[in-house]
């Protein structure tokens, strides 16, 4: 039976919810105010944000490095870190930019997990 690591559905895991991520914070400024006409205003509350973010991190970092003595390719971690790091600046430094530099910081998390994933497929030893 193949590890979650080895099929690839943590990675799977990791680039849905980095997307969803992305997808909620570019998409919460525009529909902020129509949230409670549906019920959704947890939407915007600060801890389901916070909440995201620490599930992104959890299974990226454990997707990662779970792969990376497969693979020894240190570019999905240098990815990753530079995603967190962009979502970090966005909260923390640089709050102006911080609708642009949030889903940015997502997609690249994506990524990182889709690098990984394909380092991890043509690595099958």
């Amino acid at each position: 039976m193949k590890s979650l690591t080895q099929s690839g559905s943590l990675d799977k895991l990791g680039i849905t919810a980095s997307i969803a991520c992305a997808i909620h914070c570019a998409a919460l400024p525009v529909i902020i105010t129509t949230l409670p006409l549906f019920g959704l205003e947890f939407l915007a509350n600060i801890w389901f944000e916070i909440g995201m973010i620490s599930l992104s991190l959890i299974i990226g970092t454990y997707a990662l490095l779970s792969s990376y003595p497969k693979h020894k390719k240190a570019l999905p971690i240098v990815v990753l870190v530079s995603g967190f790091l962009c979502i970090g600046t966005g909260h923390i430094l640089i709050e102006s930019l911080e609708s642009i530099l949030i889903p940015a910081g997502g997609i690249v998390i994506a990524a990182a997990h889709l690098i990984n994933w394909r380092h991890t497929k043509i690595c099958r030893h």
